[in-house]
């Protein structure tokens, strides 16, 4: 199963890092993305939108909350798809993901929810 690197920051950390500073810790990722093209494992990757919406099903009801949620204190901010199943290949590239700098940088393998 393909292995993937979630970017999982604080919440409020963009707006806080600015328009200047957070376009230089993009080029970053964006740089980090070629190396992981160069190697051949990268299956894809984005950044992903502070604003969200959560839906849910339940007793025949459907549930929608706007974001952002007081609650939460991180939220998954990006992801890089590898093509590889080794999960000690994941991490060392984890290892060397900028982001491990003002996140954290999760690893979880690709696949059916019943494993």
């Amino acid at each position: 199963m393909p292995q993937m690197l979630l970017i999982v920051e604080p919440i409020g950390q963009r707006a806080e890092r600015g328009r200047v500073n957070g376009e230089a810790v993009y080029q970053r990722m964006l740089d980090f993305a070629a190396e992981l093209k160069e190697a051949g494992l990268l299956l894809g990757t984005n950044s992903l939108g502070s604003a969200a919406k959560r839906y849910a099903k339940r007793e025949g009801g459907a549930q929608v909350w706007d974001g952002p949620f007081a609650e939460a204190k991180e939220m998954v901010g990006g992801y890089f798809l590898l093509d590889t199943e080794d999960a000690a290949v994941a991490m060392t590239w984890a290892e060397r993901c900028p982001a491990a700098e003002w996140a954290t940088v999760e690893i979880r393998g690709v696949g059916p929810c019943y494993t």
